[in-house]
């Protein structure tokens, strides 16, 4: 593993220790799929479980850091510049149907700026992290945007529903934090949300930005309902000429 900071570390080792859980509860989910009718409420107790698992290992190496999550909201403990970021499964449509294709995405928001962030899917084994000033990575390996700029070449990414309007080849997946960390390797050439969270995309926001990537700007406070445009940079204004509409 390339060298990576302390925090990063303790962020990594937290996904790794949680990703059981999802593993073994996905295997039930796709049982309840079969045998019983509205699982939702099980992958509820997953969504939970798994959040606890990462405050509380989180919080052995870091007592004082402050916490934004998806289930709990915001816990504000002695240390509010330091925030944890965190969706405990991102994509659990796809995960309360058996769909393999979610991930937990934790950050680290310092002030107004998210300085690190990890991405893990746990079911392909698929690890995506970044550091701010720091590069971004894929299983290891360096990863960066694509250099595509013809509109006929490119593919995007969205869960929006506006995405019926644009003429932009696009692709919905279920899973925003995949969606960023797949911009950020090159797979996708954008990805384009409406009044989406911010433990949705923090990780991915600076995974798409350190691999050389462009993000609009997010506001200090903005925590849910954010317009997020995130790109090559190459294919940026195209994007945000099509998808402006909505």
């Amino acid at each position: 593993m390339n060298s990576i900071s302390h925090n990063l570390n303790i962020m990594i080792s937290a996904c790794e220790k949680a990703s059981k859980t999802i593993i073994r509860d996905f295997g039930e989910v796709e049982n309840l799929q079969i045998f019983k009718k509205g699982p939702r409420d099980f992958v509820t107790k997953t969504d939970k479980k798994v959040e606890d698992i990462l405050i509380d290992e989180l919080s052995k190496n870091k007592k004082n850091y402050s916490f934004i999550t998806e289930e709990t909201g915001t816990i504000k403990n002695a240390n509010e510049e330091f925030f944890w970021v965190i969706d405990p499964i991102d994509g659990t449509n796809n995960f309360l149907h058996g769909i393999p294709h979610f991930a937990i995405s934790l950050a680290l928001k310092m002030n107004d700026d998210i300085i690190s962030g990890v991405i893990f899917d746990p079911i392909k084994n698929d690890i995506f992290y970044s550091e701010k000033n720091n590069g971004s990575y894929h299983n290891n390996r360096r990863i960066r945007v694509s250099k595509r700029n013809r509109i006929d070449n490119c593919l995007f990414a969205t869960s929006h529903d506006g995405a019926k309007f644009t003429s932009l080849n696009v692709r919905h997946t279920g899973c925003a934090a995949l969606d960023l960390a797949y911009v950020g390797a090159g797979k996708y050439d954008g990805f384009f949300h409406n009044k989406i969270n911010l433990w949705d995309i923090a990780a991915g926001v600076i995974i798409v930005q350190e691999a050389g990537g462009k993000v609009n700007e997010l506001k200090k406070d903005d925590f849910k309902d954010i317009h997020l445009r995130a790109s090559n940079g190459v294919m940026h204004d195209l994007m945000l000429k099509e998808t402006y509409k909505f």
